[in-house]
């Protein structure tokens, strides 16, 4: 009940700064009404320049307004709340386009008045904004560069649609309603400074150093690091937390990774990290002695939000199994004698990560462990093929409906798995899953 209250809470908060400047430009002198499709015009543009002002908030990664969702709960709707805004700028400018086109001027920005340009750049930047982010990876883009360029373009798009605001003075003649323009901004723009300056420089005080690094299974090393002239910091088994190896935390080459070691031994973090992208196909080369900073925890994905579950249910395909080893070994380590199911999904048994240690398990645990092999060896006598609704009735307990469910993989495994649990009776709020999709 405390966590639905704080969700509440912080739901009311948002919607009400969204939602706040169309109120208060009705409040004192208006201009005179110039037609129902002109009013509504502006009111989509007012409204989506607030949805917009509000944006980076949900990024900064403040960890009481993420607590109670989740922070990849927050970045899917941060993406979800762009795209609507967006959609308000776009009929904003369409409805003006068609139904009041004198009211758009001139096209060339050398004699059209300048307000005028801020907001037509302001509205291409936001759409390059988006669509850069929704199209990264087709796109082809680097994460790295790809954080410098949605920051930069955003900071200036909404900085410009906010000259245009003022310049266009429709509902904000008065003094105190540019103020709330430029409030906006302000707090656009301390929160640029709180991310890229403040928050880099409080994890400059709390370095840690790479104390090994070993090679898994499936193309796959573990990080360790232990905290440097600091006492480190505790998190939950399955919390993830933002990771810079061998950089300044001031540079752009942080990076989100699930713990994968045991959350009872916090000195000591570990992060196994597969090989497949620009940054982590360069783990390999990071040698011990290396300086590191770790910004987290983050994240709702953990046994320890549900400490009144019978037992456990943990679905992992591939490098999804690294949240799900540290909520492993925690358990082990605490001595938790509920009952635990794994469903553990990869290409080939040469490649199942933890392959070894999961076997060491069986002797610390309440625990089955079952492997899905898709291409299996010619002497492989286990489950074959992919996780499907015939292999879950086949080796889900009896009571699977009094289970709470950890579900960490590839999206369209994930999302089967989401729908045979539904249709077997399984509560939607015992089903668990993150959403991250990041690098």
């Amino acid at each position: 009940m405390k966590t639905l209250a704080r969700a509440l809470l912080w739901i009311g908060i948002y919607l009400v700064l969204v939602s706040a400047p169309l109120p208060l430009l009705l409040i004192g002198p208006v201009p005179p009404g110039a037609g129902l499709w002109w009013d509504f015009s502006m009111a989509l543009g007012f409204g989506g320049m607030a949805i917009m002002g509000i944006q980076f908030a949900l990024t900064a990664r403040f960890r009481r307004t993420t607590a109670p969702f989740g922070i990849d709960i927050i970045y899917y709707f941060h993406r979800l709340v762009a795209i609507i805004g967006m959609g308000f700028l776009l009929l904003h400018f369409a409805i003006l386009w068609v139904a009041y086109p004198a009211a758009l001027g001139v096209l060339n920005p050398l004699q059209a008045p300048g307000y005028m340009t801020a907001g037509r750049t302001a509205f291409v930047l936001f759409i390059v904004v988006i669509v850069t982010s929704l199209w990264r990876k087709p796109l082809g883009i680097n994460y790295k560069y790809w954080r410098i360029l949605h920051a930069l373009l955003a900071t200036l798009a909404f900085i410009l649609a906010v000259v245009h605001i003022a310049g266009v003075g429709y509902y904000t003649r008065a003094p105190w309603k540019q103020w709330l323009w430029i409030a906006y901004t302000l707090f656009w723009v301390g929160l640029v400074g709180y991310v890229r300056v403040l928050k880099p420089w409080l994890l400059s005080r709390a370095p840690y150093r790479v104390i090994a690094v070993r090679p898994e299974r499936g193309q796959a090393w573990t990080v360790a690091l232990e905290p440097e002239s600091h006492p480190g910091m505790n998190f939950q088994p399955g919390q993830f937390a933002w990771l810079t190896l061998g950089r300044s935390p001031f540079r752009f080459e942080e990076h989100p990774f699930s713990f994968s070691s045991s959350a009872k031994r916090s000195k000591r973090l570990e992060f196994t990290i597969k090989a497949r992208g620009d940054f982590t196909r360069t783990i390999p080369q990071v040698t011990a002695g290396e300086i590191a900073y770790v910004d987290g925890p983050y994240g709702v994905f953990s046994v320890d939000r549900y400490p009144q579950a019978v037992g456990f249910a943990f679905i992992a395909g591939g490098i999804g199994i690294t949240p799900i080893m540290s909520m492993l070994r925690t358990l082990a380590d605490r001595g938790d004698s509920r009952p635990l199911h794994l469903i553990y999904a990869n290409l080939y048994w040469e490649n199942v990560i933890f392959r070894d240690e999961l076997e060491h398990l069986r002797e610390r645990l309440n625990i089955s462990v079952v492997h899905v092999i898709e291409k299996p060896p010619p002497e492989w006598t286990g489950e074959r093929g992919r996780i499907t609704d015939a292999l879950l009735q086949r080796r889900l307990p009896q009571n699977h409906r009094e289970l709470h469910y950890f579900l960490c993989g590839p999206k369209p495994m994930s999302e089967a798995v989401q729908r045979t649990l539904y249709r077997s009776g399984v509560p939607l709020a015992q089903v668990h899953f993150e959403l991250f999709e990041l690098v």
